[in-house]
């Protein structure tokens, strides 16, 4: 390891010499994009990409967010965004998301946007090959900078939409931010502001009001284009200069204005509890002045605080890895904040009746850094990483997806700072991440530890209101933190993970099957490996594994220690390596391998670049042959679990306490999916549950692995047989047991009455066996997916009676062939079984008649859009390749999709539901507290 890093250290010294440039240099724009402004002040960013192909990704992004609003138009930003589907000037009322729909585009997973502080930002991705879509998809991008209509009779029906928005999202964390937040921000405008708005005005806003504030802020000034895609850039610069140079450039615009928050030399805190709030968090945040990126020096500034963040936190999680915990989480960090402000902020999640402990031990390890600093060895740790991830970004520029590009661009325009493109930044880091010292890291503390622009905040359950310590008490902890610490040690295993290497198997049998361009090995101990090459990636390999079995093979007694059996086992590391060595151990590598025990499988799961294939075939090998028990290790986790536990029944969250309840009316009650409570903790037994990890991993022979990604078969067989052709085999083929978990049946009415705000929530579900055939399991996809959209046509946009809606289906082929169709909602208490019927009334019109011809048109092309797209995924072939295989069916079957989504037909859905929408329904509702559904 040391050799190595020497090499690597070295190299970057002579790219150094080879790159260096003048730091105080403005930063460049990525050469590979077109970046102009229009004269009536409109950006644009323009970038051929062809991932995916035949597509493009679009955004309009506007700088107006809810710190530009007045006192009375608090949450009209937002509630402009949601107009921009409720009627434009090409696209009357709903008939934008329609048009979208019946093209391939998904309303919610593709046609979406957002509103923040800062910036509102529409995206819209959208097929390439089809140019009259294409063109279309300017007018809906030009509808939204100037020409939303704005009526009063749509306005008025999303008021609804909004106040259901704003009701799903009370609860504690909302009622707490909306006390500590003034304070934090020393009575400035941020303060006064949430995105979504206030009850009141959302109900009585006039509708002119709104469209004010629309003419006011949607300016081109205000306003970028951003398109990345596979199109010719030319042309679509050319699209942009006719459809938004003729938006007329507003005379004396409004400016953005400045927003900033008053310093203080006294330290803000506010100490906020809530009878929902579950656990105890406490931050400490300093408030910095913004750091924007706009010189090489400014980068190189990231670059630090990159280092820096990387460093202290791997210190934090470290302390997680003690028989006694100090805290359930922490962390520190150096980061963006609002405005024009950056932060450097402590956090922790204490454990019940450990503030003073869990406070200490963060900003402990702050102090340990200012007084010490790192070490030599943890700084080229941290560069390492850093160089790997940004050499894996380099390496997968010509792959990365549009969507990415877009973003990226989307922070420039309202961060007004440019993007130098990876080719350019890679150089830089090769150039400058040498030079970076460690007296530089080191130095780092003293400007960001202060009293001055400090706020603490404390989020507690009100139950420990009497128990918190008073504001003067938390000062004390946090000045005297760090009095009698001492130097970090770091501790590392410079020798390999295998001490000796494996003895290698042999390919025993090879098959091909050219039509999905896959090869099937059989190696001599029986493991079976199914290979499919790629160039979908450059830098990526993705293996998924199962063996059957599982929990189920246990009894209800130790089904426990079964369950916790590959958790306890990750604990403790692999080999001689502790979880923590193991990670420095990995440093610069790209390997993640983990391991998972199910009820019916089990198996390794994981992901690495090419360049590490040993090393993440070792990592699986290690984790077959080599767990490790690490006592101390698992007596700190099992006791955070505990603690965790004893915290979650202690202040019970309503939607836990729903969702707990539904899954264990889905299963019968059965024992095995009961919720964990604290005492269950105690029935662990380490010992026990590395005897069953170890019986899961016994025996390869029972295995199957899936790899799919960057890499030559030739050159990937000697490694298999090395490493998982070495690793023993008993030549026994397990089976799962059918544990006769099943849903109760027949007509299930559960309430649950949780929560001191006026909301419900409410499931629909619909359970059953359904024989697992291919032609199923597309119209079971095709009744989820209509569903979806006929859902938010009737009960969110008709009837203003939801936010959200949504259905998801699920189909099983083992241990039985069963299926579930859930509709779930939030509303308005009044409104549940108003909803549920109107709702259920939907799926009997489906049932007796069938779908909409146009439904299924949308569902069609939607799917078959992103069916597209899939295919050109390595996780989409790696998951259906496992899927065929555990099935015992023909992989080959795979390339049959498209043409199963072409079969659907109104009356093929219209078949399979009346088999889904059957005798078997649970309605599970969740209610305030002494209110019931009127």
């Amino acid at each position: 390891m040391k050799s190595h890093l020497t090499f690597v250290v070295g190299f970057l010294m002579v790219a150094a010499n080879a790159v260096a440039q003048n730091l105080n240099q403005p930063i460049p724009f990525d050469p590979q994009t077109k970046v102009g402004k229009l004269p009536n002040g409109l950006t644009y960013y323009i970038r051929k990409n062809a991932e995916p192909k035949n597509r493009a990704h679009l955004m309009l992004a506007v700088k107006v967010g809810s710190i530009q609003e007045e006192d009375h138009e608090n949450g009209l930003a937002h509630f402009t965004e949601h107009m921009g589907f409720n009627g434009t000037k090409n696209f009357p009322k709903n008939e934008l998301v329609s048009f979208l729909q019946s093209n391939g585009i998904k309303f919610g997973d593709d046609l979406n946007a957002f509103t923040s502080f800062e910036q509102t930002v529409y995206f819209l991705p959208v097929p390439t090959d089809s140019a009259r879509v294409f063109l279309k998809a300017f007018d809906i991008l030009e509808d939204w900078a100037h020409n939303v209509t704005m009526e009063e009779s749509e306005i008025n029906k999303e008021r609804g939409v909004i106040l259901e928005e704003l009701r799903g999202g009370k609860g504690a964390g909302q009622r707490m931010r909306d006390k500590y937040f003034p304070i934090i921000m020393n009575g400035s405008k941020w303060g006064q502001r949430n995105v979504i708005g206030t009850e009141e005005i959302l109900k009585n806003f006039k509708p002119e009001t709104i469209r004010n504030f629309y003419k006011t802020w949607y300016q081109p000034h205000n306003e970028a284009i951003i398109a990345v895609g596979d199109f010719d850039p030319d042309q679509v610069e050319k699209i942009i200069k006719e459809k938004f140079g003729a938006i007329p450039a507003v005379p004396n615009p409004k400016p953005l204005g400045e927003y900033p928050i008053p310093a203080n030399a006294d330290t803000k805190v506010a100490i906020v509890t809530d009878k929902e709030q579950p656990y105890t968090i406490v931050q400490v945040l300093t408030r910095l002045p913004e750091l924007q990126e706009r010189t090489f020096a400014d980068s190189r500034e990231k670059i630090k605080r990159a280092l820096f963040n990387q460093m202290l936190n791997n210190r934090l999680q470290e302390l997680t890895k003690k028989a006694d915990p100090p805290y359930q989480f922490g962390g520190s960090n150096i980061g963006g904040f609002l405005g024009k402000y950056d932060s450097f902020g402590s956090f922790v999640v204490a454990k019940t009746g450990g503030i003073e402990k869990g406070l200490k031990a963060v900003l402990d390890e702050n102090i340990r850094v200012l007084k010490f600093g790192f070490t030599a060895t943890e700084l080229d740790r941290a560069k390492q990483n850093l160089l790997t991830s940004t050499e894996k970004r380099f390496k997968e520029k010509d792959k990365t997806k549009s969507e990415a590009f877009a973003n990226e661009y989307m922070g420039d325009f309202v961060n007004e700072v440019p993007s130098m493109g990876i080719e350019r930044y890679f150089d830089f880091v090769k150039a400058e991440l040498p030079g970076v010292t460690l007296d530089e890291i080191n130095a780092m503390p003293k400007q960001l530890i202060s009293k001055e622009n400090r706020a603490v905040i404390v989020l507690a359950p009100e139950k420990e209101k009497e128990t918190l310590p008073k504001e003067s008490q938390l000062l004390e902890w946090i000045d005297n933190a760090g009095q009698n610490v001492t130097a970090y040690v770091d501790e590392v295993i410079t020798k390999p993970l295998l001490a000796t290497l494996p003895t290698p198997g042999k390919v025993t049998a090879e098959k091909q099957i050219p039509e999905i361009g896959v090869t099937e090995l059989t190696l001599s101990n029986g493991l079976k490996v199914v290979l499919k090459p790629t160039d979908f990636k450059n830098d990526e390999i993705l293996f998924r594994s199962y063996s059957f079995g599982g929990t189920s093979l246990y009894s209800v007694a130790d089904n426990l220690n079964a369950d916790q059996s590959n958790v306890i086992a990750a604990q403790g590391g692999l080999a001689d390596f502790s979880s923590t060595q193991l990670k420095k151990y990995l440093t610069g590598k790209v390997a993640n391998v983990s391991t998972y025990v199910g009820e019916t499988s089990e198996g390794i799961n994981g992901a690495f670049s090419p360049k590490d294939t040993e090393t993440a075939l070792q990592l699986i090998y290690a984790n077959f042959m080599l767990p490790r028990k690490d006592t101390e290790v698992v007596k700190g986790y099992l006791a955070n679990m505990k603690d965790e536990l004893v915290q979650k029944y202690a202040t019970p969250d309503p939607q836990s306490v729903f969702f707990d309840t539904l899954s264990a009316v889905m299963s019968g009650y059965n024992p095995r999916r009961i919720p964990l409570k604290p005492q269950d903790v105690d029935k662990i037994d380490v010992d026990k549950a590395l005897k069953f990890y170890k019986e899961r991993f016994g025996n390869a022979s029972d295995f199957t692995f899936f790899f799919v990604g960057n890499f030559k078969v030739d050159e990937f067989k000697p490694l298999l047989e090395k490493y998982l052709g070495s690793l023993p085999g008993t030549g026994k083929k397990e089976m799962y047991k059918d544990l006769n978990i099943r849903p109760l049946k027949g007509k299930v009415n559960k309430t649950v009455y949780r929560g001191i705000d006026d909301k419900a929530a409410a499931q629909l579900v619909y359970s059953g066996d359904l024989p697992y055939t291919p032609e199923n399991i597309t119209n079971l996809n095709a009744i989820e997916e209509i569903l979806n959209i006929k859902l938010i046509e009737e009960i969110r946009e008709k009837e203003s009676g939801v936010y959200y809606i949504y259905a998801q289906s699920d189909a099983s082929k083992f241990p039985k062939q069963t299926y579930s169709l859930s509709i779930g909602y939030g509303t308005n208490p009044g409104r549940v079984e108003e909803l549920a019927t109107k709702t259920l009334a939907i799926l009997e019109g489906i049932k007796k008649n069938g779908p909409d011809q146009k439904d299924v048109d949308k569902y069609k092309i939607e799917t078959k859009r992103q069916l597209e797209v899939q295919q050109k995924e390595n996780r989409y072939w790696a998951a259906e390749l496992q899927a065929a295989y555990q099935n015992g069916e023909d992989p080959k079957d795979i390339l049959k999709e498209m043409k199963l989504i072409d079969g659907v037909t109104v009356a093929s859905v219209k078949a399979l539901a009346a088999k889904v929408f059957g005798p078997n329904l649970i309605k599970a509702v969740l209610l305030p507290e002494k209110k019931t559904a009127k």
